[in-house]
């Protein structure tokens, strides 16, 4: 008998990245209009700086924990120009949001869901596209990439380029896309090409078991 039977047929996995202010936000939330089962794992990390994750970031990081919770600016101040801080950030946060990734998984190959969407901003840092049958990069041009970013609050240009040097540049992730979702023009026009990725993702065979 396979060792396989008896288990639910899992879902074929879609990933979602994109660089700082690319849209992928937003992106994520037509996926989830169109019913796909979306993991966040940004909101992931938000609920373990709110609880799982607290005592060992303080122990990290004295002095960054407010109210019994994590407070990110202070955080991010510690870890953002320090590559050996960040380090030691990762291996506390990505053991955890993992864990989470894969109980969402199971849960949603238990429920029978078709596709499923994982929303990891940082999927080719992290080294993490083996987990998917496609990814799908949400894009725009550096001058309206800039340009959002510029509106978010205390946002400085030193933020902004650190930022950029830690992720992996737009280019070479459109280049390793499945798909890509331009968000230059409006909503609709990137609603309508969520549809067609499901679509075309429904006619695709899953790359492992």
């Amino acid at each position: 008998m396979s060792e396989t039977a008896g288990r639910p047929k899992r879902p074929f996995v879609l990933c979602l990245t994109g660089s700082l202010a690319m849209g992928k936000s937003t992106a994520a939330r037509f996926f989830a209009d169109e019913g796909v089962p979306v993991h966040d794992s940004d909101a992931v990390v938000h609920a373990l700086y709110e609880g799982e994750a607290v005592a060992a970031i303080e122990q990290a990081f004295p002095g960054t924990i407010s109210g019994g919770m994590v407070d990110r600016t202070k955080l991010a101040a510690r870890v953002l120009n320090d590559a050996e801080a960040l380090a030691r950030l990762e291996a506390i946060v990505h053991p955890l949001v993992g864990a989470a990734r894969d109980k969402f998984l199971a849960e949603q190959a238990a429920r029978g869901a078709a596709v499923v969407v994982l929303d990891i901003p940082l999927l080719f840092e992290a080294g993490l596209e083996r987990c998917c049958d496609a990814v799908v990069v949400v894009s725009a041009s550096a001058e309206l990439q800039r340009r959002r970013v510029f509106e978010r609050p205390g946002m400085t240009e030193e933020k902004f380029a650190a930022i950029l040097a830690k992720q992996t540049p737009d280019a070479e992730k459109r280049r390793r896309a499945d798909f890509i979702v331009d968000s230059s023009y409006d909503f609709e026009h990137a609603r309508t090409q969520v549809r067609d990725i499901l679509r075309a993702v429904a006619k695709m065979q899953l790359r492992q078991p």
